[in-house]
């Protein structure tokens, strides 16, 4: 059985979903927490709101801390990584190990996986990475300090907002504002 909560942090409305071994899920704050919880269980359809256990609330309040601004790492977090593909559950262990306010390009992780030629791979999984924030996925850049997709709500300006709460350096300005296109409409987690 799935359970979930919804919380509010300084952005808005996160969710996380947990089982036994730990969290299954992270949603990334929204404004509106009908939208939220909308989203989350979109995700998670099967998933049973419920007060959050010891563990979960400990969970919950690293998170709000983190986006607070605070250096706070995450890593003891439990998660439940069996349920992700082996090669998706060693990438997402080197992206857990970046300190908050630090990056890693793709290209690094693929060379701490073995292959430099995984940088592709790397991005491929980071984008499905079901657990943003706890794995800090938004901490992985591009080379040549480009900062690369982020297939969150708003994209990369999310990404940028993320790093900035960090405290990174970040190497390249968000885009400027486009035209909304039907792919584009989605808000970042701070419009």
């Amino acid at each position: 059985m799935i359970s979930y909560t919804l919380f509010e942090t300084v952005i808005g409305w996160a969710g996380v979903a947990w089982a036994d071994k730990g969290l299954v899920g992270v949603y990334l704050p929204d404004p509106n927490a009908e939208n939220a919880r909308t989203s989350f269980l979109r995700r998670f359809p099967d998933a049973v709101e419920a007060a959050p256990t010891q563990a979960v609330s400990y969970a919950i309040g690293e998170i709000r801390r983190l986006m607070s601004g605070e250096h706070v790492d995450l890593l003891d977090i439990p998660i439940e990584i069996d349920r992700v593909p082996e090669f998706n559950a060693k990438v997402y262990e080197i992206a857990r190990a970046i300190p908050p306010g630090e990056t890693l390009t793709y290209g690094e992780i693929a060379v701490k996986l073995g292959d430099k030629l995984l940088a592709r791979d790397v991005g491929a999984a980071l984008g499905k990475n079901p657990w943003p924030i706890v794995v800090p996925c938004h901490r992985v850049t591009a080379a040549g300090g480009k900062l690369g997709g982020f297939s969150a709500r708003g994209g990369v300006n999310t990404k940028v907002k993320l790093l900035a709460i960090e405290g990174a350096k970040v190497l390249e300005p968000a885009p400027p504002p486009q035209k909304k296109t039907a792919a584009s409409a989605q808000p970042s987690l701070f419009d």
